[in-house]
């Protein structure tokens, strides 16, 4: 306690400002490295079939969320039941599309779907996830109005007109 009466020591400011700047240069060289080096393995291209075409080569391996219409006449199950293949079309190019699993209930010809995966170079996209697009707009029947069921089922399970309904 050699200090004079009345003077307190204070730490002198400058060290903590040098101490704030360098924490925070250090966070953002940190961000930095994780947001460049996780980037490119996280891209997810969205495209139609026309600008699939388009990218070429460039398509082969890239992650890519493919968007159209099931082409009329292109849904095939094959190896039993456990691959579906089909056509999404833009109305100007089409790509042919393989895909493992049960697709959504509502999946059928004319319908918007989105499918996730990858072109390979055997001409062909590799789906690991479909979705099909769809209105969520629902409109109940006015109180009173008749209603055909069977034409509320071909909304969802993609029946023709001439079926009547039955297998």
């Amino acid at each position: 306690m050699n200090e004079p009466m009345g003077q307190v020591n204070v730490k002198k400011p400058i060290s903590r400002k040098w101490f704030a700047i360098a924490a925070l240069a250090v966070a953002a060289v940190a961000f930095g490295i994780i947001t460049a080096g996780g980037i490119g393995e996280n891209l997810v291209y969205y495209w139609n079939p026309s600008e699939l075409h388009a990218a070429g080569r460039k398509a082969y391996g890239a992650q890519i969320r493919l968007g159209g219409q099931v082409a009329e006449g292109s849904i095939a199950y094959q190896n039993e039941g456990s691959t579906l293949e089909f056509d999404v079309t833009d109305q100007d190019k089409v790509v042919h599309v393989r895909s493992k699993g049960v697709p959504p209930q509502m999946f059928r010809e004319g319908i918007g779907v989105v499918v996730e995966g990858t072109m390979n170079q055997a001409g062909y996209f590799e789906s690991s996830r479909l979705m099909v697009s769809h209105g969520n707009e629902y409109i109940a029947p006015e109180e009173g109005e008749s209603y055909d069921t069977k034409e509320l089922m071909k909304t969802t399970q993609g029946l023709d007109a001439e079926s009547g309904g039955g297998s």
